[in-house]
């Protein structure tokens, strides 16, 4: 059940290995239908047309087709005679080859604010930033096509909001990680005073969030305060359309910078 290593943790099996229910319906329903196979082999064995009766190459032309098939079949049966199913330890997994595991880069595209609106845009992005991989293995690209100016207000203020979302994740293990999905669901009852604290107030900042990015689209334009403080949307001017713009390339969230969570450093820079 699983490959096991000396000492400790390394000796615990990375999957449980379990056989799937109803076998024996399955294994009567197979034998079934293997006799009946036979069956047909001896009824055209027993019945070829003798020689210069018309039919006989057609017979036997069917013949070898269905002795075709029906070898495939049973060779087949081979691996759905004991179906087996392996459900992997994940935690296990990641503790023990947290240092092999691969980089990952994961590109989210967008085309046109008013078609995919930002507010579920960046709900991706923040799904795909709390995931439970080691977060300096993890790099998240956002493509949008048409270069608006409100795809990237969004996903500044959802770098904000990642500094409370993606702790709240982990220290909850949120599922579904999306917050607009997580929080169309409703509180469970059966957790701790804490917890539902927590949860109304996340809630709260999510709203809120929601509620400014809501506003810049149906005003059609970034509020003066936030572009005055980032140097970013200069890059956006009275020239840039959807069809007609420059490349611009943004990075929100690095590896290197003031304000370290949950091993995520998150710091303004321009490339």
């Amino acid at each position: 059940m699983g490959k096991k290593l000396g000492g400790g943790e390394e000796e615990l099996p990375l999957f449980e290995t379990k056989e799937a229910r109803f076998r024996g319906a399955s294994k009567v329903f197979v034998s079934t239908v293997f006799v009946g196979i036979c069956l047909i082999w001896v009824y055209r064995l027993t019945h070829i047309p003798r020689a210069g009766e018309k039919g006989r190459w057609a017979w036997i032309g069917m013949f070898m087709a269905e002795l075709w098939f029906s070898l495939y079949w049973i060779l087949t049966q081979s691996s759905r005679f004991r179906v087996v199913y392996n459900y992997p330890f994940k935690e296990r997994l990641s503790y023990r080859y947290k240092e092999k595991l691969p980089d990952v880069d994961i590109f989210v595209c967008t085309a046109d604010p008013k078609l995919e609106p930002p507010t579920m845009v960046i709900n991706t992005i923040l799904s795909c930033m709390s995931y439970n991989y080691p977060p300096e293995k993890l790099s998240i690209y956002l493509s949008d096509d048409g270069g608006s100016e409100l795809t990237y207000y969004a996903l500044l203020e959802a770098s904000s909001f990642s500094k409370h979302w993606i702790p709240f994740c982990k220290k909850f293990n949120v599922k579904p990680r999306s917050p607009g999905a997580y929080f169309a669901q409703q509180i469970d009852g059966g957790q701790d005073i804490t917890y539902a604290q927590e949860w109304f107030a996340m809630k709260k900042l999510y709203k809120e969030l929601e509620n400014r990015i809501d506003l810049a689209i149906e005003m059609g334009k970034i509020p003066k305060e936030t572009r005055d403080q980032h140097k970013g949307f200069s890059e956006w001017n009275s020239k840039v359309t959807k069809q007609d713009h420059q490349s611009i390339v943004q990075s929100r969230i690095g590896w290197r910078g003031n304000y370290k969570y949950n091993n995520w450093n998150l710091k303004d820079v321009r490339i």
